[in-house]
């Protein structure tokens, strides 16, 4: 039961109570938050998987996917109770939240996604992404999971997109790891590694990087490695989505472009485009294929040959490359300014 401008889902974990369902989160395509949250439900499981367990930022659109979103670290508190489909009352269940330490030294409790609940809860927050960090509530210092986000520069296509996603999959599987293709929602792809939760931030950044210049080595006409825009050409591989405090929107997530980050097969990557997969219709498509994340969890590896790989680079002489601006200047960093703009000597 619910008043005129509000749903109550009855889910997994508790009730929900949705206000304003047919807010216009979507207004060139006419979605509105609930078709948003009936999206999630339909791929509850895989969503689920995506960011259970995990602090997850939140990306607010409170008027909707054309106007500019805002990142809420510390999470709110549940609101008021919400009435049961027979008119009862029932509250909403306490959420779980972990306190994280950022590089500036801050900290803030971040909602620890655990049931369908959680889902609905941050889609009534206006949420239409979900950016979860890449460990678990029971070891915030060490990530489970390398990320690898492929970002094409200005002019570069979709087709090399595809081909330095299967690249990085060549290098991944000779290192002894196992990489899980998805579409970003926007022009790029990413590929989820599950890994031994053995190594901090910094080492699974120095794995990313150790990546990014063997793929780089292997194919220099096709991918690149250069944090600085004007040194770039082809498909960035940005090995710095693995340092500490940044996220990624996780498979399931529906984008402001109004696409899924949807999870492939290897098999579909040589000829996806990035419009495949729109919102509506999508529960259609999770309902033919399933869960294609599944088995993720048991698939963990390990960094040690992609570390190794680093050292090696890093003895031939390449240097730690340029972290994001945000961070402190760490040791060993080369300077911290676009090649163009250093002095001369």
């Amino acid at each position: 039961m619910a008043g005129k401008d509000e749903m109550i889902f009855e889910v997994e974990g508790g009730n929900v109570r949705l206000t304003h369902p047919n807010k216009l989160m979507f207004p060139r395509q006419g979605w509105t938050k609930a078709d948003l949250a009936r999206h999630y439900l339909a791929c509850a499981e895989g969503a689920l998987r995506g960011v259970e367990g995990r602090p997850t930022v939140l990306k607010r659109w409170p008027r909707g996917a054309e106007a500019e979103p805002f990142f809420q670290k510390r999470a709110p508190k549940p609101g008021r109770s919400a009435k049961t489909a027979d008119g009862g009352q029932a509250r909403e269940p306490a959420r779980e939240f972990a306190t994280i330490r950022f590089p500036s030294g801050r900290s803030a409790d971040l909602l620890v996604p655990r049931h369908e609940a959680d889902l609905l809860w941050m889609v009534q927050l206006n949420c239409i992404d979900f950016n979860p960090w890449p460990v678990r509530v029971t070891d915030l210092d060490r990530p489970d999971e390398l990320r690898v986000d492929l970002d094409p520069s200005e002019g570069v296509g979709f087709a090399e997109v595809r081909e330095t996603a299967l690249a990085c999959r060549e290098v991944l599987a000779e290192r002894g790891l196992v990489a899980w293709p998805k579409t970003s929602g926007s022009r790029g792809i990413h590929l989820l590694v599950r890994i031994e939760p053995a190594w901090e931030f910094p080492e699974v950044r120095r794995a990313a990087l150790a990546l990014a210049r063997e793929v780089e080595r292997k194919h220099p006409g096709l991918a690149t490695s250069a944090w600085w825009k004007e040194e770039r050409h082809g498909v960035f591989v940005d090995y710095n989505q693995n340092a500490r405090d940044r996220t990624v929107a996780s498979a399931y997530s529906v984008r402001q472009t109004g696409l899924v980050s949807a999870p492939l097969r290897w098999e579909e990557v040589p000829a996806v485009e990035p419009a495949d997969f729109p919102m509506q219709g999508f529960a259609e498509r999770y309902a033919d294929v399933g869960d294609l994340t599944e088995g993720m969890n048991q698939a963990a590896g390990r960094l040690d040959g992609l570390l190794e790989l680093y050292e090696e680079q890093a003895q031939s002489g390449k240097e730690d490359a340029p972290w994001p601006p945000h961070f402190p200047k760490q040791p060993g960093e080369p300077p911290r300014v676009q090649p163009s703009k250093r002095r001369k000597r």
